[in-house]
């Protein structure tokens, strides 16, 4: 649950206030895994699995900082995603493994609805990472299948985006697999290890 502080941090955010559509103790629980909303004593086992994990994932994500896997970082990014939370801007989770007695265990990755656009739109993006031990083992596919139904019941949104790196066959697979629709090539969009690269478009519509 957000606590005080993140409460006024967010109420006093820069960009305009917009109406957050859920509440900040949402937990999302499938057959596997558990999501929630990132917390200020997640940063220990965050910061571990994205230093674990580096080498896997500077080949898929934009440009680490310096102080990428240091607790400093983690908490400009609580910050943002507790902002950006209530400001109906994005959504921002972590993925947890679930236990054989249903509750959380440990970290397995994270995944956000970002870019949300409200008025004509009503649209956002999906981003996700995975710990490197923990690919391949169907937990993303759970991931976002618990989130779509989030996304278009609980935000009311009309369309979901997804983009991945042409050479991503998993993530492509992946996506295709979950009624994703390739729709085109977005062209030097974004820098990965100093390099402008090309991304699969990928989009699915509200049922």
């Amino acid at each position: 649950m957000m606590s005080l502080l993140q409460t006024c941090m967010a109420m006093f955010a820069g960009e305009r206030q917009r109406h957050c559509r859920a509440p900040y103790a949402v937990v999302l629980e499938g057959e596997q895994i558990i999501l929630r909303m990132p917390d200020i004593g997640d940063w220990r086992a965050w910061t571990t699995l994205r230093a674990l994990s580096a080498s896997f994932l500077v080949s898929w994500e934009p440009l680490w900082p310096k102080d990428a896997v240091s607790q400093s970082f983690y908490m400009r990014q609580w910050r943002r995603f507790a902002r950006r939370w209530v400001q109906d801007r994005e959504y921002a989770f972590l993925i947890f493994r679930r236990d054989g007695e249903g509750r959380e265990g440990g970290l397995l990755g994270g995944i956000t609805i970002t870019d949300i656009r409200r008025g004509v739109y009503q649209s956002g993006t999906f981003g996700y990472w995975m710990g490197a031990p923990f690919a391949g083992q169907g937990l993303m596919r759970e991931a976002i299948s618990l989130l779509l139904p989030f996304a278009f019941e609980q935000l009311k949104l009309q369309r979901m985006e997804a983009t991945t790196l042409p050479e991503n066959e998993r993530s492509i697979r992946l996506l295709r697999s979950l009624g994703f629709r390739e729709i085109g090539i977005s062209k030097q969009n974004m820098q990965i290890e100093g390099v402008w690269r090309d991304q699969v478009i990928f989009e699915k519509v509200k049922p």
